[in-house]
């Protein structure tokens, strides 16, 4: 199966591929571009909460190689969204608690790759990540994830501490990787569970790690201060698969 992200160049094509329901990650338009075609795509684009940046006319002749592309550059995602019941669904389907993977502005495609595959491993219900900020579904993140995108469904959201909010009240509870929280060994991390995942350099975000319940240090050796996203990520979710195995 091919995870190639598709480029759809021009007005009328763009504007076809929202009607058509295919999920456009980021829409590229030119400064100063508001004619009524572009304000039908503008339109279009609202539905899905599409990512818009207006560009310089260098930037759209880069991104459509030829250059013919009456202002507008769309990119639609390698792989389609899911919704945040279909999260829940495949949790109930097996049976569990919920168990969510929540990534605060991870950009790195590489990263939001490991920790889909991770996801899938660690028999994680779902990811969650943000629509700004942060990487989407693009052909390297699918390829990353090795497979992992045709099991687990990844959502996309607004706002991701508004989310936590609705989440909570469907009883789950919250937990961020932080190195001045409690040991992770330390921590109840069973039940109904969203782990947070923060940015590769800036770690998560104050929103954010204000809605989680409880801060998890992962316990380290070495020189340096910090894990890679993906891998703390793994660290953390299989200490949950630890505790769910073993009910500790």
């Amino acid at each position: 199966m091919s995870y190639e992200e598709l480029t759809i160049i021009g007005r009328n094509p763009v504007l076809e591929a929202f009607r058509s329901g295919k999920t456009i990650d980021k829409l590229f338009i030119l400064d100063g571009c508001q004619d009524g075609p572009v304000k039908s795509i503008l339109r279009e684009s609202r539905k899905q909460s599409t990512l818009v940046r207006y560009v310089s006319r260098e930037k759209l002749d880069a991104l459509s190689d030829k250059g013919k592309h009456q202002g507008v550059v769309a990119v639609a995602a390698a792989y389609d969204y899911a919704g945040i019941e279909d999260l829940f669904a495949l949790a109930e389907r097996k049976g569990e608690d919920p168990f969510f993977i929540l990534c605060d502005e991870i950009e790195d495609p590489h990263n939001l790759g490991a920790i889909i595959r991770t996801a899938n491993m660690a028999g994680a219900h779902g990811v969650i990540i943000p629509k700004r900020r942060a990487a989407g579904l693009t052909g390297t993140v699918a390829k990353v994830s090795a497979g992992a995108l045709n099991y687990i469904p990844v959502a996309r959201v607004t706002n991701l501490s508004r989310t936590i909010d609705e989440l909570k009240e469907r009883g789950m509870w919250f937990v961020c990787g932080d190195m001045d929280g409690t040991m992770m060994y330390d921590l109840d991390l069973k039940g109904p569970i969203g782990l947070v995942i923060g940015n590769e350099g800036s770690g998560t975000s104050r929103l954010v790690k204000e809605k989680c319940d409880y801060m998890a240090r992962i316990p380290t050796r070495g020189d340096i201060d910090s894990l890679n996203a993906s891998v703390a990520a793994g660290v953390l979710a299989f200490e949950i698969v630890r505790q769910r195995i073993r009910g500790l």
